[in-house]
């Protein structure tokens, strides 16, 4: 993790969103967290669900290299992150982060708290996921707005639940900057709001 700028990362996530229409109209903060909360919702229904994504990258690799050369390649892609990544734990995952950088760069949130010692950081984290369950992680993740709202700067908010999905994934042992580069590449391939209503 030393090696990533999450200004950097958060910059590119709010240019995509911007370019597939998410900031078309004004949305308020708890818009964009709701999405956030859903996004970590389908994390638990995939967890229910056993997509558990243990081997998702080695069978991506694999399914990647398996197209012939001639097949073009977003579509070599789209179709092997289909078929071997999307709806999986840790591409749900990828996308509350996601969902997060983007709402980053909506509000000019500077990603520096957490670029500071992020790696011990996420370790702490991790380690405070050992003495619970999946779903009081993804709770507690869930309900940090709430129990920050009025006592924090919203800054803090936004910074703390993207360490915590870290913390949770290095837990799951989840490459999770991974799986968040694929979901961007992906991204970008998609339609207008990809294909919802937003």
């Amino acid at each position: 993790m030393k090696n990533i700028n999450l200004n950097e990362l958060r910059d590119r996530t709010y240019k995509t969103a911007c370019e597939h229409g998410f900031h078309d109209k004004d949305l308020s903060n708890e818009h964009c967290l709701c999405l956030v909360i859903s996004e970590l919702m389908e994390a638990v229904e995939a967890d229910r669900k056993g997509r558990l994504g243990k081997n998702c990258k080695r069978r991506f690799e694999m399914g990647y290299n398996r197209y012939p050369a001639l097949v073009k390649e977003e579509m070599r892609f789209k179709c092997t992150f289909e078929k071997h990544i999307k709806d999986s734990l840790p591409d749900e995952l990828s996308d509350a982060v996601i969902r997060l950088l983007d709402l980053a760069g909506l509000r000019g949130i500077s990603l520096e708290l957490a670029n500071g010692d992020i790696d011990d950081c996420i370790e702490d984290l991790a380690e405070a996921c050992k003495d619970e369950t999946f779903t009081e992680s993804i709770y507690s993740i869930s309900t940090l707005p709430v129990r920050y709202d009025g006592i924090f700067d919203f800054s803090i908010t936004v910074n703390d639940m993207i360490l915590s999905i870290f913390g949770l994934a290095k837990h799951l042992d989840i490459d999770l900057l991974w799986h968040i580069e694929q979901k961007q590449k992906y991204n970008e391939l998609r339609p207008m709001l990809n294909g919802k209503r937003y």
